[in-house]
């Protein structure tokens, strides 16, 4: 059954809009898409002061990942008018619409909005709904229990940041998403299984979201450490079904981890306004299954990813506005 968000968490954890805040931020939201549509460079730092006091600096809090949760609740945000949910993958509904400009500004006090070359075509907004036929797929068109994972777990340039904005919540108005902090975790698990979580002992297959239309087995990356970070402040990266350990030993730390998360999990029935922000690097999210009917009014969200402090080399490989190159071309610079 889903939690009451603010039974759980510390004070600040979820903010509030008026409805004048609301409605400044949506004109604000306006202007901005409409600089974006001319130019998705645009450099939007002049106009992120007049975002809402409130939400600027509980954003600005946020970026610095002191979170113990690992995300922060928006509560009324507007979404205008809406056509039916989409029922074609990649089927780009709400270009142009005023909500990118929303998640635009949130995403550039954060850090930047990116979007990534080889998944989605580039696209900077996300539309997060099932479609028909891949209900049982690993990534956001399907519809079944999508277990805790952090975003693009395979890449060198994992997003610091990721937001889900609720359009519609769908006809059963219960599915959850789920959020998982590993700083909580961490109190469940024994020190040896953590030494081991910190080992090069792990290796992630590319998300299907990464290989679509590719032939062959999916590829993986290097070794790589599950959990990082000095003690306190410990970060990671994990995805439940594409992280594999390289052997028993570790294989038992992975699903201690899992366990650990599964009983930290907090859920969240997003409404129609809601904008959930994820740290990536504390929090693991998810999704409880359910039952689409693909009649236009579906459950939607929409997805950014924004990123801190991309290194020059990647601005300049860059193959458009916001857009990191393709993950074989810089696989293995770190």
């Amino acid at each position: 059954m889903a939690l009451a968000i603010a039974e759980r968490h510390v004070a600040g954890s979820v903010v509030h809009l008026t409805q004048a805040e609301s409605e400044g931020l949506w004109n604000l939201s306006h202007e901005v898409v409409s600089l974006l549509e001319h130019s998705p460079s645009f450099d939007l730092s002049e106009l992120l002061p007049d975002v809402p006091h409130a939400l600027r600096t509980a954003l600005t809090e946020f970026r610095e990942g002191a979170s113990d949760s690992g995300y922060l609740l928006v509560k009324g945000v507007s979404t205008g008018e809406l056509p039916s949910t989409p029922v074609e993958y990649g089927s780009r509904a709400l270009a142009g619409h005023p909500t990118n400009g929303t998640l635009a500004l949130t995403a550039d006090i954060l850090g930047s909005l990116i979007g990534y070359a080889d998944e989605k075509k580039g696209d900077l907004f996300h539309d997060v709904h099932p479609v028909r036929g891949e209900e049982h797929r690993m990534e956001n068109s399907g519809s079944v229990a999508f277990d805790f994972h952090t975003e693009n777990v395979h890449h060198p340039l994992r997003p610091d940041h990721l937001g889900l904005l609720s359009l519609r919540q769908g006809h059963e108005r219960t599915t959850a998403t789920r959020v998982a902090s590993v700083r909580r975790a961490l109190t469940r698990l024994r020190e040896d299984e953590a030494v081991i979580l910190r080992e090069l002992r792990f290796e992630s297959l590319f998300p299907t979201s990464f290989t679509r239309g590719a032939s062959g087995e999916r590829p993986a990356t290097g070794r790589h450490r599950v959990l990082f970070g000095a003690p306190g402040g410990e970060f990671f990266r994990y995805d439940s079904f594409n992280t594999r350990a390289a052997d028993p030993e570790a294989a038992q730390a992975l699903r201690a981890l899992a366990e650990a998360l599964e009983a930290v999990c907090t859920e969240v029935v997003l409404e129609p306004g809601d904008l959930l922000l994820v740290d990536n690097h504390i929090a693991a999210h998810g999704r409880s299954a359910f039952t689409p009917r693909y009649d236009g009014q579906d459950r939607w969200l929409r997805r950014f990813y924004s990123h801190s402090a991309l290194p020059g080399w990647a601005r300049r490989m860059m193959v458009g506005a916001r857009v990191l190159p393709a993950t074989t071309d810089i696989q293995g610079v770190f």
